[in-house]
C-alpha cells in the first residue's frame, strides 16, 4: 500500500527552475491543537467548545476555502513533522516518538515490553547520523525550483547537534526560532523565552527558544514575536522576484499554559477557570497571528496568488488521570488526545484556501494524512519532476481540493506507535496510548495493542466518539484489516516492541486472532 505520486528512486537529482509565476504558499501549522479547539465547527454540529473559543480568522479562512474534516496527522509531534517533510509514513521513517537530545530515546520505561530501537535522531538530509531516516524535504525541492523558503517557529524534526536540528540544513533559507525542541520553555518575553539576560538558559531541558533576543525582557508573547518576525520575512520576500514558501509553525498551543494577557481576562469573564482561560487565550493568540498574515497578504495584493493551508500536528493534550481535565474534554466529541491513536489524538482541524481552485465556504469529508502534504505542496507549486532517496507514501490531495477525486474513502491510512508515550501507570486509565498501531479504511478503524493483543474496531461514520467497540460482532472485517495492517507494517520495515519476559517480539496484528 505505497502510493508513488511522482518519480521516486535512489539518489536525488532535479533540474533547477525559476518559478516566478508559481503561487506563494503558507503552511500555518499549530502545535497540539484539538479538532474542536476553535469557533469553526469541524463536526456536523456546533459544540460547546466551538462556542467557548473565539477564532474569527479561522472562520474567515474557512469562508474563503474548504474545511477538511477528516484530516489526520500522527499522534505526536516529531512523527508528524517528519512525515510532513519527507512524505513518508511514520511506520517507514521510524521516527515514532518525540525527539530531543542526540542518541537518547525519549521512551518512558515499561516493565512488560522493551521499546524498539527507533530513529530518535529524527530525519536528516544525508548519511552519517545513526538512528535516523535519510530523506530530502519538499522544502529543498521548492528551493531548488526557485522558491524563497522561510521557517518560523517550531521545527522538531531533528535531534540536538544533528544537521536537521537547524532548518537551514533542511531546505530553508531563513530560520527564525526553529531548533530541536518540541515546545517552548516559556511564552513570556519577560522571561526571555527560557534564557537569562546574559544569554545562558535558565531552562535546562533544552526548550529555551532561540533567536528572539530583541524581545527579551519585553511584554511580547512568543506567538506575537514569531508573527512580527514572519511579517518581516514576508516583506523581504515581497521585494524578491520569486515566490515564497512560509512554514509558519507556531509553538502554540503547546504547554506551558503561560498567560497571554491580551486575551486572558476575556475568558475569565466568560466563566472559564484559570487553566481553561490560559488555554483559550493561547488559541486566540494563534488565531490573531493567522489574521495578521492574511491581512498583510491582502494589503500587499498577494492574497489571490497565495495558497494558505491551516493544520495541526497532533490532537489536543488530554490530562486525564493526572488530576486535571476529564477524558476528552478538549477534543469532544473525539475520544482521548495527544499520544493516542483514538481520533482525539490524530484527527486535526484543517482548512485550505486556494483562489479559483478551491470552492469557498465548502466542506470535504474525504480522509487524508500528514504525509500527503509532501506531494500536494509540490503539485501546488507546479513541480512534478523530481527524484528523492526516500519512498514517498503520501498521495496528493489536489484532486480532492478540486473536486476531481472521490474514492479516498477506499484508501487505507496507517499509524504505528510502538512506544510507551506516557508513564505505564496511566496506560489502563488512558487506553490507546501504549504500544499501538491502527488502520482506517472506508469508515472502519482498527486499533491493535502490541502488548495485550487486543483489537478494537469502530465504525467512524456511526460512532465518531469510538464508544462502541464492534470487533466481536465483525470478525471478518477485523481479519481483513488486521491482514492489511500487518502486511503493510512488514513491507515498510516498521518496528514493534519485544516482550521482556520472553525476549520475543510482540506479534503483528495479523498474527493474532
Amino acid at each position: 500500500m505505497v502510493y508513488k505520486a511522482f518519480l521516486i528512486a535512489s539518489g536525488f537529482s532535479m533540474e533547477t527552475t525559476t518559478a516566478t509565476n508559481s503561487p506563494n504558499i503558507v503552511l500555518f501549522m499549530v502545535d497540539d491543537m484539538g479538532w474542536q479547539d476553535t469557533s469553526v465547527p469541524f463536526d456536523t454540529c456546533v459544540s460547546d467548545l466551538n462556542r467557548r473559543y473565539e477564532t474569527p480568522n479561522m472562520e474567515r479562512l474557512a469562508s474563503m476555502g474548504v474545511k477538511m474534516t477528516s484530516a489526520y496527522a500522527c499522534s505526536i509531534s516529531s512523527p508528524s513533522r517528519c512525515s510532513l517533510m519527507t512524505g513518508m509514513n511514520q511506520a517507514r521513517h521510524c521516527v515514532t516518538n518525540w525527539t530531543l537530545h542526540r542518541d537518547i530515546s525519549t521512551d518512558n520505561p515499561n516493565p512488560y515490553v522493551e521499546m524498539p530501537n527507533w530513529n530518535y535522531n529524527g530525519i536528516q538530509p544525508s548519511e552519517g547520523i545513526n538512528h535516523t531516516a535519510v530523506a530530502t524535504s519538499f522544502v529543498q525541492i521548492l528551493k531548488e525550483h526557485g522558491y524563497h523558503t522561510i521557517h518560523v517557529g517550531k521545527a522538531h524534526f531533528g535531534a540536538t547537534n544533528t544537521p536537521s536540528a537547524n532548518p537551514l540544513n533542511y531546505g530553508f533559507e531563513v530560520n527564525i526560532a526553529g531548533h530541536s525542541a518540541g515546545g517552548p520553555a516559556s511564552y513570556l518575553g519577560e522571561r526571555c523565552y527560557g534564557f537569562n539576560p546574559d544569554g545562558t538558559a535558565w531552562h535546562k531541558g533544552g526548550f529555551a527558544v532561540p533567536g528572539l533576543e530583541k524581545y527579551w525582557q519585553q511584554d511580547v508573547f512568543l506567538t506575537e514575536a514569531l508573527t512580527r518576525e514572519a511579517l518581516k520575512t514576508l516583506e523581504d520576500a515581497h521585494t524578491k522576484q520569486q515566490p515564497f514558501f512560509l512554514y509558519m509553525a507556531h509553538y502554540a498551543v503547546h504547554v506551558p499554559l503561560d498567560k497571554d494577557v491580551r486575551f486572558y481576562d476575556k475568558y475569565r469573564t466568560k466563566g472559564l477557570d484559570d487553566t481553561e482561560a490560559r488555554y483559550a487565550a493561547l488559541i486566540e493568540g494563534m488565531d490573531k497571528s493567522l489574521g495578521d498574515i492574511m491581512d498583510y497578504l491582502t494589503q500587499t495584493q498577494q492574497i489571490d496568488n497565495t495558497i494558505i493551508i491551516f493544520m495541526s500536528d497532533n490532537g489536543g493534550l488530554d490530562f486525564s488521570g493526572r488530576g486535571a481535565a476529564p477524558e476528552g474534554r478538549h477534543n469532544y466529541p473525539l475520544r482521548s488526545g495527544k499520544g493516542s491513536l483514538y481520533e482525539g489524538g490524530i484527527r486535526e482541524p484543517m482548512i485550505v484556501y486556494w483562489k479559483d481552485k478551491v470552492a469557498p465556504n465548502t466542506i470535504n469529508f474525504h480522509p487524508l494524512i500528514i504525509e500527503d502534504f509532501f506531494p500536494t505542496i509540490l503539485e501546488m507549486a507546479g513541480i512534478t519532476n523530481y527524484i528523492v532517496p526516500q519512498v514517498v507514501d503520501g498521495r496528493s490531495f489536489v484532486p480532492l481540493l478540486e473536486g476531481r477525486y472521490t474514492d479516498n474513502h477506499q484508501r487505507a491510512l496507517v499509524w504505528n506507535s510502538p512506544h510507551t508515550w506516557i508513564p505505564v501507570q496511566y496506560e489502563d486509565l488512558k487506553q490507546g496510548y501504549g504500544q499501538t498501531c491502527a488502520i482506517r479504511k472506508s469508515n472502519y478503524k482498527l486499533i491493535y495493542n502490541y502488548r495485550t493483543g487486543k483489537k478494537e474496531l469502530y465504525n467512524l461514520q456511526e460512532d465518531i466518539r469510538e464508544d462502541n467497540d464492534i470487533a466481536q460482532k465483525n470478525p471478518a472485517i477485523v481479519a481483513d484489516l488486521s491482514c492489511e495492517l500487518g502486511t503493510y507494517l512488514r513491507e515498510v520495515g516498521a518496528q514493534r516492541p519485544t516482550f521482556k519476559a520472553t525476549s520475543k517480539p510482540c506479534p503483528w496484528p495479523d498474527e493474532t486472532e
